[in-house]
Parts: structure tokens; C-alpha cells; sequence
């Protein structure tokens, strides 16, 4: 570790602080810890920095820090500024088309919701709803022109709330529909709702927690007995194969133009599968057991604070022999009907069912394991929010792989994790 006065003569050193644990997945990777303060010495991409902790060198994650405040009485203002600027950026994004016309260019989620609401049409009559995050105000002119409520609050904090209203007052609504623009945290609503409903979901469902401003909505506006649209929640995990992935961002190192460029695979792969692949599309036939699901939310019981940490397990028993290159993972979410003996509607975004904009998700090994039909992956899965950037989190698998084969008494361990930011 390099004294006070060597760092002061290097100009080019900088201390940052980890804003998580990080359990490096290779010899040139360095592990670190929460809190843990770690100096820079060369940033080689935007990706991984080259760092040092307590004497010992390694590439470590750019997103797992921080650069250290100047001083500790500065840290209060430091959080706050940096809150402000994590929802000015979030809301900010909404306050454009681009986002909202992938959203409703997404039939299978619009009309999910319209569904909910056909299907509940005579039980919503003269009920008061809330449509929290409500955009463009979908769900809003949804609840007014196909069931009767006597009021629907549609709540959005970004700038498209203006534009909201005035979609209302195209379509006639404006004597049902009142828009209101504001943080969930901070509006005031003329009474309590019988009915919160919100398309609340992210990628691998939680990312950029805005099921918390949902759950702060439930606790101060939802009347007793009062409906959560949606209802349930829950994240699938199943291990794959990734074949077209693996080839397009690794194993075409191997021999580009008949030169061996193989030097560059371990840059590849912590360039390429560190983080998660959003907007993945897996074929079912990738599937490498049954999907299995790993977390699931009662949007009546769940609490602000179970949200820091969520930890699932899971167990699969390989179907056919293949490459197991990772994990994908989706959501599925559920609304209980308002009808006595009515169906619940579901929104499944996995491979099986039609299309979303979610896609799936996909977590990438290191290294590619060979799996044989009879095998078992079993292990665990973890949803740490970060206590900084708190739209983002770190998912950390740890897994097992037990051969079914007698001869051979093998089995492989593995731990990684990924951190999803924006």
C-alpha cells in the first residue's frame, strides 16, 4: 500500500470507495467489500479500472465505486444531491416519447392491463382508483371509457403529465380522470382509493424500485380491503444456453481473418459478461431444465425495507444434455379479479409467452460448463439494492453442479455478480 506522502506525489492516483461487495470471478480481479476504500491507478476503460487494496492489484468494476468525499461532514449533502439527481435523471427519461412509445407499442403489457380492467368492469363501477406512474395515462382513459369509476387520480411525477391532461381532455375524460403531477411521497389525494393500479415493472422486476413509491402509495392512499393491481409478483431463473451470444462476443477471438486474437478473450469477457444483457430474447429450446420461480411478492405484505435484500433458492434438474452458458431470467405478475368466481389476468414476459419490451435477462458465466441430462444445478439468488444509487442493484447467483454420472463424484461451484445500472 503506498504511504500519504507516495500517493501525494502521484498525481495520477485516486481513492474510491466501494459502494458494494465484489467477489472477483478471476486471478487478475480483486475482491472488496462494502465501505472498502481502494486507489485507482489506471482507468483502461469505462468498464474496469486498475486498483489497489491493501498492497494487492486488480481490475475491479467501475460501477462498484464511488470517488471518497472530501471530508466526512460533506457526506450528507453529497447523498442528497446525489438522490436529487438520480430521480431528476429517472423522471427526466419519462418525460420524453421515446420510452413511452416502447411501452405502448407493447400489446401484450397494454393490453394486460386493458383486460384487467374489461374483465372488472362492473366492480370498478363508482370505485375511486389511483393510477400511479401513469404516462401517457393508458390505464387512466382505460378505467374511464370501459368501466364506470366515480374518480381515477392519475399520478405522474415526470413532464409528461401535462401532456396527460391534455390526452384526458381529448378523449373526453376529463370529468373522471384528474391528473396530478407529483412524486408518489409527496402528493395529497382528496380521499383514499379502493383501487392502486400501476405498471410498476423493471428488468429482472425490481430494477429502478419504483415498486417502493407503489408500496408508499398502498400504505397512505389504499382504502382497508382495498385492491393492489397488480396483485403478485414473481421472478422465474432457468439455466441456458446461449450459443449466437457466446460466439458473437467470445469465441469469435479464437480465429478473426485466420489470426489468433485469443489474448483479447479475457478482456472480452469482462467487457461483456459483467453486467447483465438486457432486451435478451432466448428460445425455449435454449432452456436447459424447467424454468423454476425464485422470488415471489405479495404486493399486500411487502414492505419498503424487505426490498434492501431478497434472497431466493433454487433447484434444476437438467433435461438434456448442453452448454450451460448462464442464466435467464423474467417476471410474471398477476391481478386478482374484483368478480366473485372471476379469472385472474396474468402478464407473463417469459419465452413461452407473447412478446414484451422487457424481453428477458441474461446472466452470463465466465466460462461455459458442460451439463448432462440427469444433472443437478442448484444455489441461491440475491437482490442487494444499492445503498447509494438506490434505482439500482446487484444480483449475485451462487451456484452448484452435481453429476448425475456414478463414476465421476464432480461438482463445480460457481459465484458471480452482476450489478445493473441505467
Amino acid at each position: 500500500m503506498q504511504t500519504e506522502k507516495e500517493k501525494e506525489g502521484d498525481a495520477s492516483v485516486e481513492e474510491y470507495v466501494a459502494l458494494s461487495n465484489f467477489t472477483g470471478s478471476s486471478s487478475d480481479q480483486l475482491c472488496f467489500s462494502s465501505g472498502d476504500r481502494l486507489l485507482v491507478h489506471a482507468k483502461p476503460s469505462s468498464e474496469w479500472w486498475w486498483a489497489e487494496l491493501h498492497g494487492v492489484r486488480g481490475y475491479v468494476p467501475t460501477s462498484y465505486l464511488r470517488q471518497d468525499a472530501a471530508a466526512e461532514e460533506e457526506e450528507d449533502e453529497h447523498t442528497s444531491l446525489e438522490d436529487q439527481w438520480q430521480d431528476e435523471e429517472y423522471f427526466g427519461s419519462y418525460g420524453t416519447l421515446r420510452l413511452h412509445l416502447e411501452m405502448l407499442s407493447d400489446k401484450s403489457r397494454t393490453e394486460a392491463y386493458r383486460k384487467v380492467i374489461v374483465s372488472n368492469s362492473a366492480s370498478l363501477r363508482s370505485k375511486v382508483v389511483m393510477d400511479l406512474g401513469c404516462g401517457t395515462g393508458i390505464i387512466s382513459l382505460f378505467c374511464a371509457q370501459l368501466a364506470q369509476p366515480s374518480e381515477v387520480y392519475a399520478v405522474e411525477a415526470s413532464s409528461m403529465a401535462e401532456y396527460t391532461r391534455q390526452l384526458v381532455k381529448q378523449n373526453g375524460c376529463e370529468q373522471v380522470v384528474t391528473v396530478l403531477q407529483g412524486r408518489a411521497e409527496e402528493i395529497e389525494l382528496p380521499k383514499q382509493v379502493d383501487v392502486l393500479v400501476s405498471e410498476w415493472m423493471g428488468n429482472c422486476l425490481l430494477f429502478e424500485f419504483m415498486v417502493e413509491s407503489v408500496l408508499l402509495a398502498r400504505d397512505r392512499w389504499l382504502k382497508e380491503g382495498g385492491v393492489m393491481w397488480p396483485s403478485s409478483a414473481a421472478l422465474t431463473l432457468v439455466p441456458c444456453q446461449a450459443n449466437s451470444y457466446y460466439a458473437e462476443k467470445m469465441a469469435f477471438w479464437e480465429q478473426p481473418y485466420g489470426l489468433d486474437f485469443t489474448p483479447l478473450q479475457p478482456l472480452a469477457q469482462q467487457e461483456f459478461f459483467t453486467k447483465p444483457k438486457f432486451s435478451h430474447v432466448i428460445e425455449p429450446d435454449d432452456c436447459l431444465t424447467a424454468p423454476c420461480d425464485v422470488l415471489c411478492l405479495d404486493m399486500y405484505t411487502l414492505q419498503v425495507k424487505d426490498l434492501e435484500e431478497i434472497k431466493g433458492q433454487f433447484h434444476f434438474c437438467v433435461e438434456k444434455s448442453g452448454i450451460f452458458h448462464g442464466f435467464t431470467s423474467w417476471f410474471t405478475v398477476h391481478f386478482e379479479s374484483l368478480e366473485t368466481g372471476g379469472a385472474t389476468v396474468e402478464l407473463n414476459t417469459g419465452p413461452n409467452s407473447q412478446p414484451t419490451h422487457w424481453k428477458q435477462t441474461l446472466f452470463m458465466l465466465d466460462r461455459p460448463v458442460s451439463v448432462y441430462a440427469g444433472d443437478s444445478i442448484s444455489g441461491t439468488i440475491l437482490l442487494r439494492r444499492n445503498s447509494i444509487w438506490r434505482r439500482h442493484m446487484t444480483i449475485t447467483l451462487h451456484w452448484s453442479i452435481n453429476s448425475s454420472k456414478k463414476e465421476t463424484d464432480n461438482c463445480q461451484v460457481g459465484t458471480k455478480s452482476f450489478p445493473m445500472w441505467r
